[in-house]
């Protein structure tokens, strides 16, 4: 087979793999836990240079 299509076809099996490991992971993730957390972290500036 050609390298090219073996790489092309390699990338795409990654990124199906990718996508099913984020999926599940958000299956398992409790948004009120998430909330939580959100809360909980300090409201302040960002470090200097970390600016939107």
């Amino acid at each position: 087979m050609n390298p090219f299509f073996i790489t092309v076809i390699a990338e795409k099996v990654s990124a199906l793999k990718t996508e099913a490991y984020f999926r599940e992971r958000q299956a398992r993730g409790e948004l009120a836990g998430f909330d939580a957390w959100l809360a909980a972290s300090p409201d302040t500036a960002p470090d200097a240079g970390d600016e939107i």
